[in-house]
């Protein structure tokens, strides 16, 4: 519910609704379905790890270093990214809007027009700028929020989309990876001896490959799909719950320029890396940006 009066919401960004300061205090949500769905993304992914290592990389080195090398660089190359990015997207301010800051000083000083409306959440007493949205989980209005994902225990904002993007692009790579090395290590082994291709036990060596096909076969289309979904949302400037909600606002027309408001102003590798904060554009390039 939300309560209106007489301002205007024609102050989407201004200082009042972030932090004074960039703290070097990590953001996290203490909820107990996002804690245990956080615990089970890197579960299963030490998993992989674990599999990939000494049944697919290590037996394999011996046989062709090169082979083992290559993709054992590759696949953890992309496992590193991909829990970076993860615990950035997790740890970071999606964007919060301080609490309780609707008091009539701070509408005051927000020296709007008389007239127009200013928009204020009754859950967390907080003027909500456009775009904003409450969050039941994080219990706090998330500017430019998509949605809340119990994967990362955190929503996905302005501040850590770019994070939540990565995460889902990397981990449908290493899913990709490791099937491919999957069929590779059937081909190979299909004649020989199964006691020669792993460390393992036969039996062992197959239930582990059979568990790690699934996961990576259900990881590669799931995070795959949020991809292309996290990138219609970039591409077309609409967050999930606008789409949902069918709320009109205004935007900017140019693709290239509305990925570029998430990853940073200039292309670079730094759009690669969870660990490069994007560097937002001048005023003049988006409407949207202080």
């Amino acid at each position: 519910m939300e309560d209106r009066n007489s301002y205007s919401r024609n102050y989407s960004y201004s200082p009042l609704f972030y932090s004074p300061t960039k703290s070097k205090k990590r953001w996290f949500i203490k909820d107990g379905c996002g804690v245990f769905c956080a615990g089970i993304t890197y579960g299963l992914v030490f998993y992989a790890i674990f599999v990939v290592s000494f049944i697919l990389i290590l037996p394999n080195i011996g046989k062709s270093t090169a082979y083992g090398l290559i993709n054992g660089l590759i696949f953890g190359a992309l496992a590193f990214l991909a829990l970076a990015s993860h615990f950035q997207s997790m740890t970071t301010d999606p964007g919060a809007v301080p609490k309780g800051n609707a008091t009539k000083e701070n509408i005051e000083s927000l020296q709007l027009k008389p007239g127009q409306i200013v928009y204020k959440c009754a859950k967390c007493f907080s003027i909500k700028p456009e775009r904003a949205h409450h969050c039941s989980v994080c219990k706090r209005c998330i500017r430019k929020m998509d949605h809340h994902c119990p994967w990362i225990n955190n929503c996905v904002g302005e501040a850590n989309q770019k994070y939540f993007v990565l995460f889902t692009l990397y981990i449908a790579a290493i899913s990709l990876h490791a099937l491919f090395m999957i069929v590779v290590h059937f081909i190979q082994c299909f004649d020989t001896q199964w006691h020669e291709c792993s460390s393992f036990s036969p039996p062992a060596t197959i239930i582990l490959l059979i568990t790690l096909t699934f996961e990576s076969l259900l990881f590669f289309l799931f995070t795959l799909i949020m991809f292309c979904t996290q990138l219609h949302s970039m591409c077309y400037d609409e967050t999930g719950i606008e789409q949902l909600k069918n709320e009109k606002h205004a935007r900017n027309d140019s693709k290239w320029l509305n990925i570029k408001s998430v990853f940073g102003d200039k292309f670079s590798y730094n759009w690669f890396l969870p660990f490069s904060q994007p560097v937002m554009a001048k005023q003049d390039v988006y409407q949207y940006v202080v």
